[in-house]
């Protein structure tokens, strides 16, 4: 079932949004080569903290998960593409990296990522992170009053395979609002025109995940959690949460 939010209610998720773009922005600053995905775990949290927000990833445990997710981000390294636990691994020079976060505030949720570079990128990461954030846009831009669910899903794809990337299959976004995970499902790949038809107050989290080797397949690590490509190529994520409005899309989690 799908909860249409009204405007009151889509005012205040953009604050709860605002939060998550703040812990985003701050974990982006501290990620420097050295830093630890604890200590960037770390620095999220303060941010919800000082915001009396709480997070929707710490504790969240679903159907497929062995464990708890232990932390208020997902930090995905390299060939990771979601999902990755934050530990004591120590950012090196070059590192790709996608930190996924999330927050509660008012009884309302919001969910964002990015990927950016560590240290001194290579082309082709750049092309990769690059390309991720175009595919937002165009899943965002999709996302308009009359379009179908299956609109935003073709402009994603579209995007990512024209450049030569992979799609994992299966994982994409999803409608958010009292909780985290609502319906619909929005995949990352899909045929224009097909799908539930876009209704003003629909919120919906977008968030294309790349596969810069090209192909599809990924497998989940042993900690129960994090995916990675099984050709071992570097992944990018990048992600919003969206309203769906009479004036257009409006990204509740800008940063």
């Amino acid at each position: 079932m799908v909860e249409l939010k009204t405007d009151t209610s889509i005012d205040a998720m953009h604050e709860t949004g605002q939060v998550v773009g703040q812990a985003l922005t701050a974990v982006r600053k501290a990620a420097e080569v050295g830093v630890s995905l604890l200590e960037l775990d770390e620095v999220a949290r303060e941010v919800l903290r000082q915001a009396g927000a709480g997070s929707p990833f710490l504790g969240y445990r679903p159907s497929f998960a062995l464990t708890p997710f232990p932390a208020v981000i997902c930090a995905s390294v390299n060939d990771a593409i979601v999902h990755g636990i934050p530990t004591g691994y120590r950012l090196r020079d070059g590192d790709l990296v996608s930190i996924d976060c999330g927050a509660e505030l008012g009884g309302w949720a919001g969910d964002s990522a990015i990927s950016f570079v560590v240290g001194r990128p290579c082309v082709a990461d750049l092309r990769l992170v690059e390309t991720a954030e175009r595919a937002l846009a165009a899943g965002i831009g999709a996302a308009v009053v009359g379009n179908r669910i299956g609109d935003i899903s073709h402009a994603i794809g579209s995007v990512c395979r024209a450049a030569g990337y992979g799609i994992p299959d299966g994982f994409g976004g999803h409608g958010i609002g009292r909780r985290m995970h609502e319906d619909p499902p929005v995949p990352n790949e899909g045929r224009p025109g097909r799908g539930m038809r876009l209704r003003h107050g629909m919120v919906l989290a977008i968030e294309p995940m790349l596969i810069g080797g090209g192909d599809d397949g990924y497998h989940e690590a042993t900690d129960g959690w994090t995916l990675r490509t099984n050709d071992g190529s570097r992944a990018a994520h990048a992600e919003h949460t969206v309203a769906i409005t009479d004036s257009g899309p409006r990204i509740l989690t800008e940063r």
